[in-house]
């Protein structure tokens, strides 16, 4: 079970990373994640399927996810506790301008495929084996015109969460769109002006039906690196999504921090970090730190670079799942030593 308690975060009733503090800043209570959105990706357009063929052999879902649950031992043994996974997954380039893919665990009119939520399941299991919390994304810009109208997008809410709380999944999180500022989305109602309405959905549709603190599923909302949510979006959040793509400077991070604090209606809800394509671990000041140095989450996301292989990045399919590149592992390590056991590390 995953709850909030103050600005913290609690798994099985235990705060994270209970007693932890990292060159002097607090950690317990973080929820530090890692952007792992394909692990249940598929294309159903036979004309684009074959772009995510493996170096030794054709495009397989199933191994796809079970080579995702194989390497989650090692994610948490690292210090991860939350990994963000996607319904309509990510962009499998790592950025597109173009999505001919269909990868969407929605059908067009909002009911759920029964292969994805499968694979889903199996995950999630694995999460609540291991101590794991999931940051469950449901729409993505690019896939999302792959529901029919406005209906169905509310449809497949209903469905997905009321499927949560059939399976008593308390180990998740929801996102009801990533970056939801992007232009790109088709329906007004996943746009900041309405998203909002998705959010209390989630809220009243679930009230009273979790085993938790707060009796029902715990709901946000993403917006596009450097952005911070407006009034009405921070209000109404269990917890505050942000991005720190495009944020070059360390401080920058610590700058979208505190505007979401300074922000009227904010109040004290823990802030989370799920996607910065920023590294540059061995600095004297980076991302991931300027995140914590401000107690708020950080979410490593790696995509495979141009002229990069197999074994680089998390988004891109085909993906190799396990610590496989240099860049994997020094993120790792650098959880490890910020999340290991000894309550202060200089």
């Amino acid at each position: 079970m995953v709850s909030i308690v103050g600005d913290g975060f609690f798994i099985n009733n235990l705060a994270t990373y209970a007693g932890k503090t990292f060159n002097g800043m607090k950690i317990e209570g973080l929820l530090l994640n890692s952007r792992m959105v394909q692990g249940i990706f598929d294309d159903l357009n036979p004309q684009t399927r074959n772009r995510w063929d493996y170096p030794d052999g054709p495009w397989d879902p199933d191994r796809n996810t079970a080579e995702f649950i194989a390497a989650m031992p090692t994610w948490r043994r690292c210090g991860l506790l939350s990994f963000t996974i996607n319904l309509q997954g990510g962009s499998p380039e790592g950025y597109s301008e173009q999505q001919p893919w269909i990868n969407s665990t929605f059908e067009h009119d909002g009911h759920l495929r029964d292969d994805y939520m499968n694979r889903l399941e199996r995950i999630l299991d694995k999460a609540d084996e291991l101590g794991m919390a999931a940051i469950l994304g449901l729409f993505y810009f690019g896939q999302d015109q792959r529901i029919s109208d406005e209906a169905a997008v509310i449809r497949a809410i209903e469905n997905v969460t009321d499927w949560l709380l059939e399976k008593r999944y308390t180990n998740v999180l929801i996102e009801i769109c990533n970056e939801a500022d992007i232009p790109a989305y088709k329906y007004e109602i996943l746009r900041p002006s309405r998203v909002g309405e998705l959010v209390k959905l989630v809220q009243d549709r679930s009230g009273g039906q979790v085993d938790s603190p707060a009796s029902r599923l715990l709901v946000s909302v993403s917006f596009s690196g450097g952005n911070v949510p407006p009034e009405n979006i921070v209000t109404m959040c269990d917890f505050i999504l942000l991005h720190g793509n495009g944020v070059e400077n360390p401080d920058g991070i610590r700058k979208m921090v505190d505007q979401v604090r300074a922000t009227g209606g904010y109040k004290n809800q823990p802030i989370v970090f799920n996607e910065d394509d920023h590294y540059d671990f061995d600095k004297d000041d980076y991302n991931f730190l300027a995140a914590i140095s401000r107690y708020a989450s950080w979410g490593y996301f790696d995509y495979r670079q141009e002229g990069e292989g197999f074994d680089e990045g998390y988004q891109c399919i085909p993906c190799n799942w396990s610590v496989s590149s240099a860049r994997k592992r020094a993120f790792f390590e650098l959880l490890a030593r910020v999340t290991g056991p000894k309550t202060n590390e200089e």
